[in-house]
């Protein structure tokens, strides 16, 4: 949990940092609905993401993956 912690802390410290950098180089400033936008374009991008990944892994270890044999309803040869 603390190695996870960490990692949060220092990408949201070098996120915080390319962002204030690009904003200083640039001189252009991004309005507030921009910044909104962007925000909820790249959570809910991560969200869907992660829950298709979810959907994936749940579908894998249940057996939903495995191979059927489909009855053909014919008599065999």
């Amino acid at each position: 949990m603390r190695l996870f912690l960490l990692v949060l802390l220092l990408s949201a410290l070098t996120t915080a940092g390319f962002v204030g950098g690009l904003r200083a180089w640039s001189g252009w400033e991004m309005g507030g609905h921009l910044w909104i936008a962007l925000g909820l374009g790249s959570f809910l991008s991560l969200a869907l993401g992660g829950g298709l990944m979810a959907l994936v892994f749940h579908s894998a270890r249940h057996g939903y993956d495995d191979r059927i044999e489909l009855d053909q309803g014919g008599e065999p040869d």
